[in-house]
């Protein structure tokens, strides 16, 4: 089949986000200035900067997480690994402002070290970013989008210790979540390496 998205699918449900799939989840701790605590899940969410280390989300509409974000200048990302998926799916809900999601989900917080909003305590990771800039794509008419797109440059990383496993970070025993189409998620219980290929020399 083919579609043009702007004149529909004519499926029983949108398959966009399962064929950009599987998308890594960013679950991201906020702060605003009155004190209140926001964790949301977000799985438009990637990297795309080593260096410096850049990391952004989007979310659809001014939710609390860029709300509080763009208020501060500050987020965290911590990593959703498969004993915590339960807790992050509750996290999702739509509670009121001031309500932290938090104890909601049984979740603990833990300080962060160099930004104010606190991270998931029992999070296999979790990267310390600082807001390098807030953008609203713009549609191919020129029509700004709903989403708001948030940008951070990680300034500091946190990794449990039990997750090492000769120098690197165990994304296997972590089962790393990611969002799929739909309601479905996966786990990474299964890797394998390919090296990138060199162009022969004369």
């Amino acid at each position: 089949m083919f579609y043009e998205p702007s004149k529909g699918h004519g499926l029983p449900h949108d398959p966009s986000k399962a064929i950009v799939a599987p998308r890594p989840i960013g679950w991201i701790s906020t702060l605003n200035r009155a004190g209140e605590i926001n964790l949301a899940p977000y799985s438009f969410f990637n990297a795309f900067s080593t260096r410096p280390f850049i990391v952004w989300f989007s979310s659809e509409g001014a939710k609390d997480s860029a709300t509080f974000a763009e208020e501060t200048g500050e987020f965290v990302a911590n990593l959703v690994s498969r004993d915590l998926a339960e807790k992050m799916n509750r996290t999702a809900v739509d509670a009121p402002r001031g309500v932290s999601e938090f104890g909601y989900a049984d979740l603990a917080m833990a300080s962060s070290r160099l930004v104010a909003p606190p991270r998931v305590a029992e999070a296999p990771a979790a990267l310390e970013c600082r807001v390098t800039e807030i953008f609203r794509p713009r549609a191919l008419d020129g029509t700004q989008t709903s989403a708001i797109v948030v940008a951070g440059e990680v300034i500091g990383v946190h990794i449990d210790d039990a997750y090492l496993k000769d120098g690197q970070f165990d994304i296997v025993r972590a089962g790393n979540v990611a969002r799929l189409g739909y309601m479905d998620y996966a786990s990474v219980n299964e890797i394998f390496s390919m090296r990138r290929p060199r162009w022969p020399k004369d």
